[in-house]
This record gives structure tokens, C-alpha cells and sequence, in this order.
């Protein structure tokens, strides 16, 4: 039996297979993301196929280690984003009136950096709200509140370089640095 048959084999089996991967994880679309990723990793890999093993279950194979994978995934990246945000609710806020003292510079990179990252910058290290606050006042987990404040930051500490490289490498806070930031990149 050539590749292009025993493909289109496991193509004509798709129905099952999405059935299949929709019993074992809890999202339709992770379970279409995971067939499609799937059929092209067996396309790639057709030439390791034996054909002393039927198609079909070679592929439910390939299906179960996928998930298996996926799982793992999404458990590290759970695992991630948790640390993330129990770092950010321990970290310490700077004393009030600090940001009276910041950059010059700050206010106006801020500007130019994305809506969201500017509106969580201002919320959360500048106006002092906590990230379980602003995530609860914004609709989102604690987990993506606490992803889009470290997108925020690194954000801002990239266009600071671009800006004024001097305060952001040594966190100066007496800044004469009288550049205005450009748009975000």
C-alpha cells in the first residue's frame, strides 16, 4: 500500500479520530488542534510508517501520545502562569509617592506601548491595584492578568532602552533625559 493511500486512509477516518481526541480533552478546539497537528506530523513522518502495523492504529498512537503531550504542555504552562502570579501579589509595591519621583521618560513610553499593556501598567504598578483586582474588574483569571503584566513590563523596559538607555539599565530615578518615546514596536 503506497503513503498517499494509507493517508488518505487515516483522512476517511477523521470523524472517529476527532470523537476519539474530543473523549479525552475538555475543548472541541484543542481536539481539532490536536488532529490537525496530527495528520501533518504523520504526513511528515510517512516514511517511518511499517507496513506490518495497520494504518489506523499506528495513527491512534500517534492521537494518544499527542495528548499526552498536550497535557503535559498545558500543565507547565498552568504551573507557570500560578508562580507568575503568587510572584506578583508578594512583590512588593514601591512606597507611595514613588511615582511621583519616576523617569521622565516613563509616562510617555507608556503612551506608546498597546492599550491593554498601558492600561495595566498604570493600573497595577503605577496606581498600585492589585493584579487579582484589576484582573476581577477586567473579567480575566489571575493567570492572564499576570501574563499581560509581564508582557506590559517587558514591553516598557524595551521601548525605556530605545528611550533612555541609561535609566532603564540602572533603574535611575532622577532622570534629565528629556526624550519623548516613539511608537511601540
Amino acid at each position: 500500500m503506497s503513503s498517499e493511500t494509507t493517508f488518505d486512509q487515516l483522512v476517511a477516518q477523521r470523524r472517529q479520530f476527532l470523537a476519539f481526541l474530543q473523549r479525552r480533552v475538555s475543548d472541541s478546539t484543542l481536539a481539532e488542534d490536536i488532529l490537525q497537528s496530527a495528520y501533518l506530523r504523520a504526513f511528515e513522518h510517512r516514511d517511518d510508517f511499517q507496513p506490518s502495523e495497520p494504518a489506523v492504529a499506528w495513527f491512534y498512537r500517534l492521537l494518544r501520545n499527542a495528548v499526552i503531550d498536550s497535557y503535559r504542555r498545558h500543565t507547565s504552562k498552568d504551573k507557570a502562569l500560578e508562580a507568575l502570579a503568587r510572584e506578583l501579589e508578594t512583590s512588593e509595591q514601591p512606597p507611595p509617592g514613588l511615582q511621583n519621583e519616576v523617569c521622565a521618560c516613563l509616562h510617555g513610553v507608556v503612551d506608546g506601548l498597546k492599550p491593554e499593556y498601558a492600561e495595566v501598567l498604570r493600573a497595577v504598578d503605577l496606581g498600585e491595584q492589585r493584579a487579582q483586582d484589576f484582573a476581577r474588574q477586567h473579567g480575566i483569571s489571575a493567570s492572564n492578568a499576570g501574563v499581560r503584566i509581564h508582557r506590559a513590563r517587558a514591553a516598557l523596559r524595551k521601548q525605556l532602552l530605545r528611550t533612555c538607555a541609561t535609566c532603564a539599565e540602572y533603574a535611575c530615578l532622577d532622570c534629565t533625559c528629556k526624550k519623548q518615546a516613539g511608537p511601540s514596536a
